[in-house]
């Protein structure tokens, strides 16, 4: 039987990796983001749906999940992704900011899990996957927002997998370094323009600092391992962090 993907913030960055990866395996793939342009585009090619909603609302999280059963009968994976595509530093960051930021990043992969759970535990294995961060393992100045959410998801991912153990339902959040996205090749230009350096030297002196393997993730790096986890060899692997952070959290 054909297993089912939803992946969040499908339409670019990682989460168009993860949905490439997973269609590669067969899997039925439902991208849900609100760039509906790339997001429609990205389904037709691989065969999939497409769903236009705004995680950052309960009543978003609730439509992708039940027209994801509607269009295909089931769930199995769920890719827990979305972000956003700004991060201001304090004491700049605005309070209604903090609350978007944590609505999307760490409420709504909770809403899509609890309405998702019928169909992952029917699946008898079920996969979530989150999308974490180095930084749901360390902080930095400046992110106050950002650490919180991405160290959440890792307390979220460990209540799902002790609860949907006995059904075979496993969960992880996997833990990059930074990723080379359309955000960050846009902060990479940025921080060049700002400093007066070239962008060989941004990533070197700025993104790659704290890393020992000194080069940027790709985003289909964190997809094959994605993929990887929601196969039925990775069956044992629950409750973890999973760490591709080239060094960052060895210090």
């Amino acid at each position: 039987m054909t297993r089912v993907a939803l992946v969040t913030g499908g339409a670019s960055g990682i989460g168009r990796a993860c949905s490439e990866a997973l269609a590669k395996q067969g899997v039925k793939v439902v991208i849900v983001d609100i760039n509906a342009a790339k997001g429609q585009e990205l389904a037709q090619d691989l065969g999939g749906a497409f769903i236009e909603a705004d995680l950052s609302k309960r009543n978003g999280c609730q439509t992708a999940i039940e027209e994801t059963v509607r269009l295909y009968g089931g769930l199995d994976i769920l890719i827990n992704n979305a972000g956003f595509q700004h991060i201001d530093p304090i004491p700049d960051f605005p309070e209604d900011s903090w609350d978007d930021m944590l609505a999307l990043m760490l409420t709504a992969p909770f809403l899509l899990i609890k309405y998702a759970w019928p169909q992952l535990i029917k699946s008898g294995q079920g996969r979530v996957i989150n999308i974490g961060s180095a930084h749901s393992l360390a902080a930095s100045p400046f992110k106050a927002a950002y650490v919180t959410a991405k160290h959440g998801l890792m307390g979220l991912t460990k209540v799902v997998a002790l609860e949907g153990g006995e059904h075979g339902l496993t969960c992880n959040t996997v833990c990059p370094a930074y990723v080379r996205t359309p955000l960050v090749e846009k902060q990479i230009a940025d921080q060049a323009r700002t400093r007066g350096i070239r962008p060989e030297e941004v990533e070197e002196k700025v993104f790659l600092e704290n890393v020992a393997v000194k080069k940027l993730l790709e985003p289909s790096d964190v997809a094959n391992y994605v993929a990887y986890l929601c196969s039925a060899d990775a069956w044992g692997i629950t409750g973890t962090a999973q760490t591709m952070d080239l060094g960052w959290t060895a210090r």
